[in-house]
């Protein structure tokens, strides 16, 4: 039934993807979200899955590829941690990714942007990360980082698709709308290189206050609210040599 819902979504909200093929020709950033390991590594935490999940991995697994590219490239990286007080709840969601601990750092696979110099890592506590960037000053950790680089696309990857990703992309989006940066001119959300959880919905009235969360329905719907809002998705990305003058 559930799948009969899904193939049925798809075919009256299509998300039209394209591919990316990056050069370098214009400054591209790539933002990693969340992938840590409270949100990506089985039993990690409370919203950690309880078992392997292809969705996920597939996502990590896209999220290392373009990093150590980019990396390589010696191109601009952002990465946001989910990082929480443990005295500050975040409803609706149980404690998650509480600050010090190993739910709040990258996966394994990923913890060697913490030394590379083009990365810039930034805890969030809250599950916009555009706000999450804000300072006490007023100014914005990752506006900055967007001026500096001089950046034109910024390439996202990251979990959950239909939150913290999305929340983030049209923050974004707004941001650039309003003038914020001068130089931004896409957000390009990759479908393979991000991910959600799954919480079925015989699972959730089980747990008080928790709703039915589908995977595939709610990735699916986090791509097309972020396309509405603005954003370019693809469904591939891939790196070209510069083009000669």
């Amino acid at each position: 039934m559930l799948s009969k819902t899904i193939d049925m979504l798809r075919n009256e909200l299509p998300v039209q993807q394209e591919s990316l093929v990056l050069s370098g020709e214009v400054p591209t950033g790539l933002v990693l979200v969340d992938v840590v390991n409270g949100f990506c590594t089985v039993g990690a935490g409370n919203l950690a899955p309880v078992r392997p999940d292809k969705q996920i991995s597939g996502m990590v697994d896209e999220s290392v590829r373009l990093a150590r590219v980019f990396c390589e490239k010696k191109w601009p990286v952002f990465a946001f941690l989910d990082s929480h007080h443990p005295d500050i709840p975040e409803p609706p969601y149980p404690p998650h990714c509480i600050a010090g601990t190993d739910e709040s750092k990258l996966v394994p696979v990923l913890q060697w942007l913490e030394k590379e110099p083009n990365v810039t890592i930034r805890c969030k506590d809250c599950i916009d990360g555009f706000l999450g960037a804000i300072e006490k000053d007023g100014s914005n950790v990752f506006v900055d980082w967007v001026k500096t680089n001089q950046i034109k696309i910024i390439l996202v990857v990251g979990i959950c698709t239909d939150i913290c990703v999305l929340d983030f992309v049209c923050s974004t989006i707004s941001a650039r709308n309003r003038g914020f940066f001068t130089s931004l001119e896409d957000v390009i959300v990759y479908s393979h290189g991000c991910a959600t959880f799954d919480l079925p919905d015989d699972v959730a009235r089980t747990i008080p206050g928790a709703i039915a969360h589908p995977q595939e329905l709610m990735h699916h719907i986090g791509l097309y609210m972020a396309k509405g809002r603005g954003a370019k998705v693809v469904s591939e990305v891939s790196f070209g040599t510069l083009k000669e003058a």
